[in-house]
């Protein structure tokens, strides 16, 4: 419990600063990845205050999180990893926020789901921010197309996601997803994680994606 508490603190205060840097008073939503950590690992977190958590694949916190929530009821779950149309309304049944919605194949099953459920979750479009080809999310030209076609299908888009490619400075590429989410007239920014959250913080993050400063190393 103490270890959660400190590092949880420790990651919380580097948000604040630089949102001192930055001079920004807004809220920045810290996820904490808890992706391959067992129900175990992650209580300490909750007991320490910690409220938003962010999953990579649908069947591991459909394990997991409807216990956990039974315990804590005011936690907001992130779908942050891809995601097969097949699982969309399993994802829109568990998640309160989808972060990698990137093609019309998904939009219109997530649509379906949406109006079969009742349930809206949160959605933000992935943007291929780097033009890698072994990661998911659109091009950058393809996001009003993808956000009129959300719109028809009854989505709530509210932001976009990037992760940038690795070993390269990530603040360029932090400040064109902000450009983006301004031209798009989206409020919401999620990027920036273990590595570079801080500096995310400064270039307009309004959602960082934290594991490893949370949880430790993976195995």
């Amino acid at each position: 419990m103490t270890q959660a508490a400190d590092q949880l603190a420790e990651v919380q205060q580097q948000i604040a600063d630089a949102k001192i840097r930055a001079k920004r008073s807004d809220d920045v939503c810290l996820i904490a990845i808890s992706k391959t950590q067992t129900i175990d690992v992650i209580r300490p977190l909750i007991a320490a205050g910690q409220r938003h958590f962010g999953e990579n694949r649908v069947q591991e916190a459909a394990e997991k999180w409807p216990a956990l929530r039974g315990e804590t009821p005011d936690i907001t779950l992130h779908l942050v990893g891809q995601l097969q149309s097949n699982k969309a309304e399993e994802a829109v049944a568990l998640f309160d926020a989808i972060h990698s919605v990137d093609r019309p194949s998904l939009i219109e099953a997530l649509g379906r789901a949406v109006q079969k459920l009742g349930r809206s979750p949160q959605i933000f479009l992935q943007v291929n921010i780097g033009k890698e080809e072994q990661k998911g999310g659109c091009a950058a030209t393809d996001i009003a197309d993808l956000l009129t076609l959300c719109q028809q299908h009854g989505l709530n888009v509210q932001g976009l996601m990037a992760i940038p490619p690795a070993d390269i400075e990530p603040s360029p590429f932090f400040a064109l997803l902000d450009e983006l989410a301004h031209r798009h007239n989206l409020p919401l920014r999620s990027m920036g994680m273990s590595s570079d959250y801080a500096a995310a913080v400064t270039l307009g993050a309004t959602h960082v994606r934290v594991g490893t400063a949370l949880f430790g190393a993976r195995a």
